[in-house]
This record gives structure tokens, C-alpha cells and sequence, in this order.
């Protein structure tokens, strides 16, 4: 079954096409800058063990022109991968944010299309380009069923006593404000994976991912307990530009003592805070440079990232009365050696031991990094956020 995976973003489209069961995806690519100047589509195609990248600068307008000229790469006759688009059963679209009336992976419909209006306000940089994605997609792939699948829905199992937040009932009950939680197509991922790794489905284990946006979940045999990011993407852990926790006391003294307004107060924690606002960078490649030329700012900025990490690791293990392994994943945790000992430094109280010399090891698939002896297992697993979406596209399709 062809399964054609789309990520749209505001000015952007990510995609890959998957010819299932098998995991490894026939073709992906990204079109950047739609509407912008220099707009470019990157298309990758994958043949027996062979990549082939076809790189075009032109200009794109708008989501419609973008995504047909995908699918002019997609049926191309020298280098297409299917012959006509009716050939490709099943679109899955990525959706941040379900909001409390999308818990699982679901059928589009005309009516889900309208319910998904409803979570423009909960996620308005992220929803409406999916939603986007969607009408463009029904209009060029129109034999294939499209398939929501949301970011939220796996952390719909977190109880409510973590989920809810101390403030006036009617605004949980009226305004549906609570932890939603995000990256969840990645945290069930990775933490399925290790869970076959470890050959243990009731494994207790803490995913953390670390990309330019980060959180934390605790699973406890598949189900999500709890998650560092809450009603929006914005709590939590340090990330690259923004602020995770934060005492709201000083977006209070922002506004009502400097006289801030409220958006120059959520473009400041959203966009220019984080690793970004403590050192001017918000790739750690650039922090670990600066770190190794002695800028004394970007060194106390990776002590901040990974003491925020620690206190959640701590966190987690009490809300899981136990820790069978954590999880690192994403750019950020596959990829940074620094960060993952700095997070790993200093915790055998919990049993937790890395190997220096594993650590710096890459290699492809499953990696565990732990020292011998360690009771907690340290490995990172690659997450596949595109693949996870395929998956749950065809779990849904084989229920009906």
C-alpha cells in the first residue's frame, strides 16, 4: 500500500512516500520558502540502496503549486516513483495539536474538517497549514483516504491529576485549558522501540527529545503518564529559542512594570529566548564551538540545558516509581555527545551510567550508551516521526 506522509508548515511542506509494510520510504523532500523569494523543492529518491537528489529554485506561490509540483516529481517518467497519483491509497497528515476532540488517529471527513477549525486557536502557527495541507491534497490526490494523525493524541492517556492546571474549574471545562503535550508521534515512536530493544512492553521509560523544540514524556508501559510541554509548545525544557518553565510573575512584571504588550512578551520567550537568548545561537553545534573557544555564556547555557533535563529525569522516575531506561532522540539528543554526559553526569543515585567511550560512538539504529553495571539503560533511538504516521495510518485503515 502506497502511504504518502505530509508535514505542512506555514511556508513549507515536508513529505515521504512509503510503499507499506516496508519501513524504508521510496522517495521524501521538502519544499521550503513558499510565497517567499527563492522558494526551493529538495526531492529525494531511494533505489537500491541508491540516493538520487533533485534540487529545484523557482518560484511558489501558495501550498496548491507546491504540492503539485510534488506531484509532478512524483509521477515524473524518468525519475517518478508512481505512475499516476491514483496509485497512492492513503495520504497521513501530521497535526499538532487535537485539542480534546481528537484523541486518536483519525478519518478525514467534511465533519472532522470542521471540528479542526475549532484548534486553530490552540495551535496558530502549526493547524492552519495542516489544515491547508489537507485541501490541497483532496484536491490532487482525490481517490486516496486522508488520515489526521495528531501530535497530542498519545499523551491522552496522562491522568488528569497531571494534566490539569490549579486554576478556576470553568476554564478547564469551558475553554478546554490543560496539558495537551506535543511530540507525541515521536514519543511513541522511539519509547515502542526501545520497549522491543529492551524485549520489556511494561518498561518504564522517559523519552526525551531534543531538537530546536524539546520535551520530555514518561511512559509506563506504553502509556504516557506525563509531558514537559503543556497547553502550548512553550513549557518545559530550555530549547533552542525558547524559554520552557518560566515563573509567570515575569510576564507580569514585563507588562505591567516596563510596559511590555503581550505579543512583544510572547515573541520574546517564543522566539528570542532559550539557547538562542543566553548565547546568541540556538544551534548547539555553534554553542559547543563557542564552548571550546572558552565563551564562559555558552558553557553556563549547557549547564542550564541539561540541569533542566535532570530535574524532569527526576521528576518522572518519582511519577513512574521506577526507571527501567531514558531515551535520547531527536537532532539534538541523537547527535550531541556533550549534552547527553552532562545529563548523564552525577546520577547513580538513579542508577544511571554512561559510558564515556560508547557515547562518542556514532552508528546507525539503536544505541545503548550505558556503562556496565548501570540499572537504568541509557540509549538513544533515532525517531522516525514520518514512519510513525504510515504506522498509525495503516493500524486505522486494518481496524476497520
Amino acid at each position: 500500500m502506497n502511504i504518502f506522509v505530509i508535514n505542512s508548515g506555514s511556508s513549507s511542506i515536508k513529505y515521504q512516500l512509503f510503499k507499506m509494510p516496508a519501513t524504508q520510504p521510496v522517495c521524501s523532500g521538502l519544499v521550503e520558502r513558499i510565497g517567499l523569494d527563492n522558494a526551493t523543492i529538495t526531492h529525494k529518491i531511494y533505489k537500491d540502496g541508491d540516493e538520487q537528489v533533485i534540487k529545484k529554485t523557482q518560484d511558489i506561490d501558495d501550498h496548491d503549486q507546491g504540492l503539485m509540483l510534488v506531484n509532478k516529481l512524483l509521477t515524473d517518467i524518468m525519475t517518478g516513483v508512481v505512475q499516476d497519483t491514483d496509485e497512492i491509497a492513503v495520504i497521513g497528515h501530521r497535526i499538532v495539536h487535537g485539542g480534546e476532540a481528537f484523541t486518536t488517529t483519525t478519518v478525514i471527513t467534511s465533519e472532522v474538517k470542521e471540528k479542526l477549525k475549532s484548534t486553530f486557536q490552540l495551535a496558530p502557527l502549526h493547524n492552519p497549514p495542516a489544515y491547508l495541507g489537507i485541501t490541497v491534497a483532496e484536491k490532487i490526490f482525490t481517490k486516496a483516504t486522508q488520515i489526521a494523525v495528531f501530535d497530542t493524541a498519545f499523551h491522552q492517556s496522562i491522568p488528569a491529576m497531571a494534566y490539569r492546571f490549579a486554576i478556576p474549574e470553568k476554564y478547564y471545562t469551558d475553554l478546554n485549558i490543560r496539558t495537551y503535550g506535543f511530540h507525541g508521534t515521536s514519543h511513541k515512536y522511539v519509547t515502542e522501540q526501545a520497549s522491543s530493544y529492551l524485549n520489556k512492553p511494561d518498561a518504564k521509560l522517559i523519552s526525551i527529545h531534543l531538537g530546536n523544540g524539546c520535551s520530555m514524556a514518561a511512559v509506563n508501559a506504553g502509556k504516557c503518564v506525563d509531558t514537559s510541554m503543556g497547553f502550548g509548545p512553550l513549557s518545559g525544557l530550555i530549547m533552542g529559542t525558547r524559554s520552557g518553565d518560566i515563573d509567570a510573575t515575569v510576564v507580569f512584571y514585563l507588562v505591567n512594570q516596563l510596559g511590555y504588550d503581550i505579543g512583544q512578551v510572547s515573541n520574546i520567550l517564543n522566539k528570542n529566548s532559550g539557547m538562542f537568548g543566553l548565547t546568541g545561537y540556538s544551534d548547539m553545534r555553534d554553542i559547543t564551538d563557542a564552548i571550546n573557544e572558552g565563551n564562559e555564556a555558552a558553557k553556563l547555557a549547557y549547564d542550564m540545558y541539561a540541569y533542566r533535563i535532570k530535574k524532569y529525569i527526576g521528576a518522572y522516575a518519582a511519577a513512574l516509581n521506577g526507571l527501567d531506561a531514558i531515551i535520547f532522540t531527536a537532532g539534538v539528543g541523537e547527535n550531541d555527545s556533550l549534552v547527553r554526559e552532562m545529563v548523564c553526569r552525577d546520577m547513580e543515585y538513579l542508577g544511571i551510567k554512561i559510558d564515556i567511550d560508547k557515547n562518542t560512538i556514532r552508528q546507525p539504529g539503536i544505541r545503548n550508551i550505558s556503562a556496565e553495571g548501570s540499572a537504568v539503560q541509557v540509549l538513544i533511538v533515532p525517531t522516525n516521526e514520518e514512519l510513525e504516521i504510515a504506522n498509525q495510518c495503516m493500524a486505522l485503515l486494518d481496524a476497520v
